[in-house]
């Protein structure tokens, strides 16, 4: 980019948006246990003491918590400078992210032109927030709608239209072609115990590969919900409570789409490269691939697998 082109980008870039001013007061302040609150990370210090209105990296604004898990806590964000909504997944200090971070910039070197590519969650940007103690990795990404999961659950029969589970299954079809000729990357990798008591047309969706119906999730198209998202949280702030110093919120649900997007595929931690054959365990108990089971030399094939054990469960 010449001089002078660079001059007329910087002339012409909106300047960042103020940071937004939320509450202070008036929220409620919880005694039970509360969110992530559940697990030892709390007590430790692992886990980001994160405040809503909170800017980091000096341009995202915190509006509010989005979920929690054992390593990350989850939050819509404003991007001052960008001018829009993203999602900020903050992990604990304890947690190693070099290898999921490279997978996510594995990701976004792929074919824009391969129809899988609007069908896979990427990061946006990727920084370190420091702390004494230990630093947190955090991932920015596109915000989305809820899962696949919280979609059944908000459905009173907890199920899926025949037409809804052909569209959302083609779409993870074009996702894993991506992720398999473009990125040279299998999706499935750790193994973990799989027994909850789900209705069996939430069962059916519950692992598609390593994938859980929560790690497919919606694109959001209404984008009115971001919005009534941030004045929720300005009228009525989330409740919270202070445990060893540090802050836990409650999470926030988004507003029932009027419009439901494009199924995306999530949460790469876990996987792998597909060009180098490996035999370790993988995959949840009751949808091993063969060749797990075997314990011998697998690769892209096993997520094919699971796709054909979830639709055979139906």
């Amino acid at each position: 980019m010449t001089t002078l082109m660079k001059w007329v980008t910087r002339a012409f870039r909106r300047a960042p948006s103020p940071p937004i001013c939320f509450p202070t007061s008036g929220f409620e302040t919880v005694h039970q246990v509360l969110g992530e609150e559940r697990f030892q990370q709390v007590k430790q210090g692992q886990y980001y003491p994160a405040n809503i209105g909170d800017v980091l990296s000096s341009k995202y604004q915190i509006i509010g918590k989005l979920g929690f898990g054992t390593t990350s806590t989850a939050w819509l964000a404003c991007d001052l400078e960008g001018h829009q909504y993203v999602t900020l997944k903050i992990n604990t200090r304890d947690e190693d992210n070099k290898q999921e971070f490279q997978i996510y910039k594995q990701l976004n070197q792929g074919s824009s032109w391969h129809p899988g590519h609007v069908h896979i969650r990427k990061a946006l940007d990727i920084f370190t927030i420091p702390r004494s103690g230990g630093d947190h990795p955090c991932l920015v990404q596109k915000p989305m709608w809820e899962s696949f999961r919280d979609l059944l659950y908000r459905n009173d029969n907890h199920q899926f239209s025949e037409d809804l589970f052909k569209a959302g299954l083609m779409q993870i079809f074009l996702a894993l072609d991506y992720l398999h000729t473009e990125c040279k990357l299998v999706h499935t990798g750790k193994t973990y115990p799989y027994s909850v008591d789900l209705p069996k047309s939430v069962t059916l969706i519950c692992i598609l590969l390593d994938i859980k119906s929560d790690n497919i999730l919606q694109e959001i198209e209404d984008k009115s919900i971001l919005e009534s998202f941030t004045q929720a949280e300005l009228k009525s702030p989330s409740p919270r409570k202070i445990v060893d110093g540090s802050p836990v919120y409650a999470s926030r649900r988004f507003d029932l789409p009027k419009v439901f997007g494009r199924a995306v595929l999530s949460d790469f931690g876990s996987a792998v490269q597909g060009d180098e054959r490996r035999n370790h365990d993988a995959q949840p108990n009751i949808y091993k691939s063969p060749e797990v089971m075997l314990k011998t030399d697998w690769s892209y094939p096993v997520d094919i697998w699971n796709v054909g054990a979830m639709v055979g469960f139906v």
